[in-house]
């Protein structure tokens, strides 16, 4: 379920959807509003002020300059898609998609016309059958939209032409690292029900999956309700980032179960998709943040700044994961039996993917190896035992650039 809620949240069409049906309802409620108050008073000052072909020119002009103007809009997003893509990688378009100010915009520009469509359909002139009609409460209602409109788009103009700046976009990668980080490295408090200890499987059967495709989330509370169930033991395999086919294991189960119920259960608890997404996958979300250092460092782009202003950021991202306890690997019930094994990535592994992309890419640039540097002065302030060792290790590389990697 949560994540059906992530998906329809990252969607382009579920806000204009949602608003444009809100917008149906509205114009036809308000023009029962109109018909009410006609029938309470004949003669009302303001809503006889307008006639029907000028409730229909200005029901039109709204409607199809809305119209056009959220075309325009859905244009200039794809564009910045384009463009991001190329520049700063494709796995960043997710952002764009994901960013709600977009949402909104094309969904208000898009409820617009359908609210003014609705209040059209209502404009009767005296020659119709049926008699007159003008629905003074709702056109009103429509121009004040259409001006409330006008400010939007300002707003979208400057929210695009904001967004499309580097510093902007690595703040975002930012923002899902550190919720990434978050929900994987969950602090003291939200760690009940937890575990550091692994039992060890005892002739494990394995749960394959049913379809191919990335896995994007895992819903370790279900798993650990059908394990308590079951009575039995769940390791799961594919953690959130693996690439699994067809008869692919996604879980280990001890003692083995045979049960097609508990199957479908333990598969209903996996989502998988056509690409990796950061809200589980913290491998991904810091991934994404290297991968704007590296392409600044493109023999094309030549940028060394983006690649030290991506590393300020991950130092944020890396001291908030050093500073919290070690990834749950196991799960337990009331009676503190382990039910659910989990293999999140540690940190050693996702701070050397860091300096990997560095050793690899910025050794001839000295502006990077200054910042990789103090990024691993400042990790080593707070780091443990095994991630000192693997920080003097990386100071030493950096330091004598012309060592193997």
């Amino acid at each position: 379920m949560r994540s059906f809620l992530l998906r329809t949240r990252e969607s382009f069409w579920f806000l204009p959807a949602a608003l444009g049906i809100a917008a149906v309802f509205l114009g036809q409620a308000l023009v029962l509003l109109d018909h009410a108050v006609l029938d309470v008073s004949d003669r009302v000052v303001f809503l006889d002020s307008l006639s029907a072909s000028a409730a229909r020119s200005i029901l039109t002009i709204i409607g199809t300059s809305m119209l056009t103007v959220a075309g325009t809009s859905f244009s200039i997003t794809i564009s910045v898609l384009a463009t991001t893509s190329s520049t700063y990688g494709p796995r960043l378009v997710r952002n764009f998609l994901a960013d709600r100010a977009n949402q909104i915009v094309l969904a208000v520009f898009t409820s617009t016309f359908l609210y003014a469509l609705v209040v059209l359909l209502s404009v009767r002139s005296e020659t119709d059958a049926g008699g007159g009609f003008v629905p003074t409460i709702s056109i009103y209602i429509s121009v004040a939209i259409g001006v409330l409109d006008v400010a939007v788009l300002v707003f979208f103009i400057h929210h695009i032409a904001d967004s499309v700046q580097i510093t902007t976009l690595q703040h975002r990668v930012q923002a899902d690292l550190l919720r990434a980080i978050a929900h994987v490295y969950p602090s003291k408090a939200d760690a009940r029900g937890t575990r550091e200890s692994r039992p060890v499987l005892t002739d494990p059967e394995p749960v394959t999956t049913a379809s191919d495709g990335y896995v994007q989330q895992v819903d370790l509370a279900q798993l650990k309700r059908v394990a308590e169930k079951a009575e039995c033991l769940i390791d799961v395999v594919a953690m959130p980032g693996a690439y699994v086919v067809t008869t692919d294991p996604l879980v280990r189960v001890s003692p083995p179960i045979q049960d097609p119920a508990f199957v479908k259960s333990v598969r209903g608890a996996f989502s998988l998709g056509t690409a990796r997404t950061p809200h589980q996958d913290v491998r991904f979300a810091l991934q994404q943040l290297v991968e704007v250092a590296v392409r600044g460092l493109a023999s094309g782009t030549n940028d060394p700044y983006t690649a030290v202003s991506a590393l300020d950021l991950a130092a944020t991202a890396l001291v908030n994961l050093l500073n919290r306890p070690s990834a749950v690997t196991a799960l337990t019930d009331t009676d503190d039996n382990v039910r659910v094994l989990v293999h999140w990535p540690d940190a050693d592994e996702l701070i050397g993917d860091v300096f990997a992309g560095v050793t690899t890419y910025g050794l001839d640039h000295p502006l990077v190896v200054h910042s990789a540097m103090g990024l691993a002065e400042r990790l080593l302030v707070v780091a443990g035992p095994s991630t000192t060792e693997l920080l003097d290790s990386v100071i030493l590389r950096l330091s004598r650039p012309s060592l193997p990697t």
